[in-house]
């Protein structure tokens, strides 16, 4: 396990927010992305909640934002190096803004997300 301050940690999830094309973060919409220390359960990097793009339709409408965990304990406790994790905090927001977006586990997985 590597040891990173809250705050570099939350510098990284803003650096690979940074990475997302300027197209696909336009269409994000009624979502909030924040760090957490404590996964609610052990090897959970991130999670989604909330009801994807793909899903919303005209009753859509005055609800509360999506919401995106990322798990600063069980992301850090994977690591070895801070490049490993500048690499598995990119691949995990990634990974939940696809979600965002209707993209599912198996598919994610399998383009190594």
């Amino acid at each position: 396990m590597i040891e990173m301050s809250r705050e570099r940690f939350e510098d990284l999830v803003a650096e690979a927010l940074d990475t997302v094309p300027p197209e696909l973060a336009r269409a994000m919409r009624n979502i909030v992305i924040v760090v957490e220390d404590e996964s609610p359960e052990p090897g959970l990097l991130g999670l989604y909640q909330g009801i994807p793009l793909t899903e919303r339709g005209d009753w859509y409408g005055g609800v509360l934002p999506d919401h995106i965990s990322i798990y600063r304990h069980e992301i850090l406790a994977i690591c070895e190096t801070d490049a490993d994790v500048v690499d598995e905090v990119r691949i995990t927001v990634v990974h939940e803004i696809a979600h965002h977006f209707g993209i599912d586990d198996d598919w994610l997985h399998k383009h190594g997300y």
